[in-house]
């Protein structure tokens, strides 16, 4: 009859040897990702619409964020509001319903959720200058939240690709400053902070500016005092700084 030292050695032996023949493996699958397009009432400028590729935050949908780039430029600009791949259910606190969020990324392999992402917008890009009167040489990205740092990412590894960048209270890539993957870029950049921002607290986001600066082609830093939030009120900021550079 076994002892109980021994029966667990024999159990963690066991697991030694399943380990050992345990071999992890990929498989690439098509991906189908969503998003939905707006184009302006009014017809096209001779060289094609200025054209808006808009992300939402963590939890967010592409329907929240087409209504929002819609207010900041819907009249003006093309706008692809697209819709991120990871799926979750959200519940409220005290009510019994809930409601599905999405989300860019996740913690496990995130390099594989950074070429989603930028096979994503180049596919949005493409598809939607091929099938509208489009600029190629006035195209933009809008990100709040989460997906802020992976379109600094797609920008600076495809430099001149995107005219200009604003981005909501969201940070910068981890690697920013030691990465050899991106690249000057004729690209401006607005950076919208909340000061009450519990994510992103004023002594973290003070130094973006500088960094940013190192690769993009001018940047603005404009701080707002609100907490996680895409405010409201920097909707007309927001507009002025596009109609500047379409």
């Amino acid at each position: 009859m076994l002892s109980a030292r021994s029966f667990q050695s024999l159990l963690r032996g066991g697991a030694l040897c399943r380990e050992e023949r345990d071999v992890e493996k990929e498989l690439v699958i098509p991906a189908t990702c969503f998003y939905d397009v707006r184009l302006p009432d009014t017809p096209s400028p001779r060289r094609g619409y200025p054209f808006l590729v808009a992300l939402h935050g963590y939890g967010g949908t592409k329907e929240s964020m087409l209504a929002l780039a819609g207010r900041i430029c819907g009249d003006r600009f093309a706008i692809a509001s697209l819709q991120g791949p990871h799926q979750h259910i959200q519940r409220r606190r005290g009510s019994p319903q809930s409601r599905i969020g999405f989300g860019w990324g996740t913690m496990h392999n995130p390099a594989e959720n950074q070429a989603l992402h930028h096979e994503f917008i180049r596919g949005v890009i493409r598809d939607v200058c091929a099938a509208h009167p489009i600029d190629r040489k006035r195209i933009f990205l809008l990100g709040f939240s989460q997906s802020v740092a992976l379109n600094y990412r797609f920008a600076f590894s495809h430099p001149n690709a995107i005219r200009g960048l604003t981005g909501v209270c969201g940070g910068i890539p981890g690697d920013w400053e030691g990465s050899s993957k991106y690249c000057r870029s004729a690209t401006d950049i607005f950076h919208i902070s909340g000061t009450k921002d519990p994510f992103y607290p004023l002594e973290r986001v003070r130094a973006f500016k500088a960094a940013l600066e190192t690769r993009a082609s001018s940047v603005e830093h404009l701080q707002v005092p609100t907490r996680h939030i895409f405010s409201r009120r920097c909707i007309p900021i927001i507009r002025r700084w596009l109609l500047d550079r379409a």
